[in-house]
């Protein structure tokens, strides 16, 4: 019980002195400490990291659960080491939704039939959607919160430390400082030789014997100095390295954004197809119920960046599935010029993208162009006709947006 008190007066000592030293460094009535550049650089980085470490975590947080109660309880479940339970994707939900729909209404009619398939297309988006975000979470979260739990807080933990020993060390400095400049006072005192008639020899003998006492406090806080020196240099190395390893931690973070880039278009792609599969169903069931209607949406399937020229935008776009020709297959292809439109059922279509064509059957298209379309008999359903002045072929239904 002895010791612990003695300890805790100890502890308590030394963080007087930390505090003291602290405020009057505030009030500038201390000096400090300053690390070199190159330390504050690395210093500066690593915070850096941090504050951006934890803002695209929580954006990808965001991004993979929009709700906010669901991030909740799954944080909730980590914390208590417990296993998150399996939640239905809103794809998913919406695809019950339809398929009982379609059960009620009636599936053998042409809305319940469409019900049931695109109930099918929602499920296989929902099912791909749970893949994106457990792949992203493992490959992409799981890092970067890694490193906040991890590497930042033992980074943070010696940042402290060396706060402490450089406060020790400028407390050292201070107490030197003011102990040799009292034993400068004293020896100056104590080299003045009395007059016995004036002076009382008593005042002479209590200077010599101060400048001794000062002589010892001297020694005493250079002994001081040394060891809170040593200290401060092995706590600052320590803290270097720890601070020069965030570079690994961004080569770490790199090979995971590279990874979640790689699912996120793995996600889209599969998305795309669904969809475009799903497209196909429609188009052909469209025709069948709606004699003489255009297959195709007046939205683009997937529009182009904003960053980027059209050009570049239709280097990346996704070209529709090609085609054998015009005609069912087993039959001669039609010559474009022998194509004549129909006398009702031309459309003006805009251009969204450009499009290169791939053969002298295809129309070669411009962004924002207006052309004219119409679709043939036996078409497949992705494709329509296509007249420019004197210029005709093949466009992808997925470039146009088809205007009243």
């Amino acid at each position: 019980m002895d010791f612990n008190m003695k300890k805790l007066a100890s502890d308590a000592g030394i963080f007087f002195t930390r505090a003291v030293q602290f405020t009057e460094e505030k009030f500038g009535q201390a000096e400090r400490t300053e690390l070199d550049a190159h330390f504050e650089n690395l210093l500066a980085r690593a915070d850096s990291t941090k504050n951006w470490t934890e803002k695209i975590l929580r954006q990808t947080e965001v991004l993979l659960q929009p709700n906010p109660s669901a991030r909740v309880e799954e944080f909730l479940y980590e914390k208590l080491d417990r296993k998150v339970p399996s939640r239905v994707t809103n794809g998913e939900l919406l695809a019950q939704y339809m398929a009982e729909a379609a059960s009620e209404l009636g599936p053998t009619t042409p809305y319940g039939k469409t019900l049931i398939k695109v109930a099918e297309a929602e499920k296989r988006l929902g099912a791909a959607e749970r893949d994106f975000i457990h792949t992203a979470s493992i490959n992409f979260l799981t890092p970067l919160r890694n490193f906040l739990e991890g590497d930042w807080k033992t980074i943070s933990k010696e940042r402290r430390l060396l706060q402490n020993r450089r406060l020790d060390l400028d407390a050292c400095k201070a107490r030197l400082k003011k102990a040799k400049a009292a034993e400068a006072k004293a020896t100056c005192e104590g080299d003045t030789v009395p007059d016995f008639q004036e002076t009382r020899p008593r005042n002479y003998i209590l200077s010599a014997s101060a400048s001794a006492l000062w002589n010892d406090e001297v020694d005493k806080a250079e002994q001081e100095l040394r060891v809170a020196q040593t200290e401060f240099d092995r706590q600052a190395e320590v803290t270097r390295l720890l601070l020069e390893g965030i570079s690994s931690t961004h080569v770490n973070h790199l090979r995971c954004l590279h990874e979640f880039v790689e699912s996120q278009t793995t996600y889209y792609a599969q998305c795309y197809r669904h969809m475009l599969d799903l497209q196909k169903q429609l188009g052909s069931s469209q025709g069948a119920i709606f004699p003489g209607t255009f297959v195709g949406t007046t939205e683009p399937a997937s529009p182009p960046l904003s960053s980027t020229s059209p050009t570049t935008a239709a280097a990346t776009m996704p070209v529709g599935p090609s085609v054998a020709g015009l005609a069912p297959p087993g039959e001669a292809a039609l010559c474009l010029e022998e194509v004549t439109p129909p006398a009702s059922g031309t459309r003006k279509a805009r251009v969204l993208y450009d499009y290169e064509a791939a053969d002298s059957s295809e129309l070669a298209l411009l962004a924002d162009e207006l052309i004219t379309v119409y679709s043939l008999p036996g078409m497949d359903p992705d494709w329509l006709i296509g007249e420019r002045g004197n210029k005709k072929g093949k466009v992808p239904v997925t470039y146009l947006e088809l205007l009243s």
